[in-house]
């Protein structure tokens, strides 16, 4: 096997993010619910921005918040994702290519407009998303390229791709391709209104072994095994899984493998800003630690430096070097 020229290739809904503040009454207006992401139209989506007051536009989705991570820890991040070439996309494109991350996925040249989500941060500092997934809708087998997949250590795909049918497929041939090529395949579960909606798939993704290793948060655990009770829920990942990572916020992280387990506490933080991208930039943390040859424990580490960067910041990409962050902490 060649030595692979990128670490971590992340494959997901390539979104713009619209960030501002909300109360919940705002959020009642709209009925929307509370730390969840809502898929809406195009209509809902322009009474939402009209509504919504000051706001941060920045470049966002889950996977490429994950990749744009990797690479500010030193990693070599490459992504999928598709735009469409209009001044949106323009902005994503421009940003996820400065932050080092290999992306070449084409533009589209019509169809809907490249996708947002306008998500309300809370005085809690949780956030609620509502997406309009626009162009993302349109990622096809087409846009997996072959090459990348093979060359790329593992490769990382969203849960939130299960949505639309075409990017189903798009998953699944990447999971194909990269497996043939003898590397790993990654899949984090997003959220669990997402697990709701496609648990039976989710878990036949794990049990079939398509995935090697699952990132979940704790209520995506517990709503993936149908139980209230985590040890139940982690005891059935155990079986099912040949690697699970799962946060618990405060209560820190854990990786689990057969009978092995390594656990990390949360890393501390001064202020909790905004909850956007925690799950992501452990992710990323944990992945390169994992990618670069680090014990479970370490990468859990980063990973939890990482999360704790994010959540004292508005937005979800990181606002320093990862790599300097973690050298300062001790950790590189």
């Amino acid at each position: 096997m060649t030595a692979p020229r990128h670490d971590v290739l992340c494959i997901g809904n390539a979104i713009v993010d619209v960030i501002a503040h909300a109360d919940e009454t705002f959020l009642h207006r709209f009925g929307v619910v509370k730390g969840s992401m809502t898929l809406i139209d195009a209509a809902l989506a322009e009474t939402l921005y009209d509504a919504m007051g000051p706001a941060t536009i920045v470049s966002g989705g889950s996977a490429a918040n994950t990749a744009v991570g990797v690479a500010s820890f030193g990693g070599r991040g490459a992504y999928i994702g598709k735009i469409r070439d209009d001044a949106v996309g323009d902005i994503f494109a421009h940003d996820i290519n400065a932050s080092g991350v290999s992306f070449r996925t084409a533009q589209a040249k019509d169809g809907p407009p490249t996708a947002r989500c306008f998500v309300l941060v809370t005085p809690d500092g949780e956030r609620t998303m509502n997406t309009y997934l626009g162009a993302c809708q349109n990622l096809t087998e087409a846009d997996i390229d072959p090459d990348t997949v093979s060359a790329s250590a593992v490769t990382y795909l969203e849960g939130y791709l299960w949505d639309p049918p075409a990017a189903k497929r798009a998953f699944r041939r990447a999971a194909e391709i990269a497996h043939a090529a003898g590397r790993q395949v990654s899949l984090t579960l997003s959220d669990s209104f997402c697990v709701d909606r496609y648990r039976e798939e989710f878990l036949d993704l794990v049990r079939t072994g398509t995935v090697d290793l699952l990132f979940a948060n704790e209520h995506e655990l517990k709503a993936l095994y149908q139980t209230a009770d985590f040890a139940t829920a982690l005891s059935a990942v155990r079986v099912d899984a040949r690697r699970a990572v799962v946060t618990r916020s405060a209560k820190g992280a854990l990786s689990i493998a057969g009978g092995e387990t390594a656990e990390v506490p949360a890393h501390p933080i001064d202020q909790l800003v905004d909850t956007t991208g925690a799950g992501d930039l452990f992710a990323a943390g944990y992945l390169f630690g994992h990618t670069s040859g680090r014990s479970p424990e370490a990468a859990l580490r980063l990973g939890a430096l990482a999360a704790s960067h994010v959540i004292q910041t508005l937005g979800a990409r990181p606002q320093v070097e990862l790599k300097q962050l973690a050298i300062d902490n001790g950790l590189l």
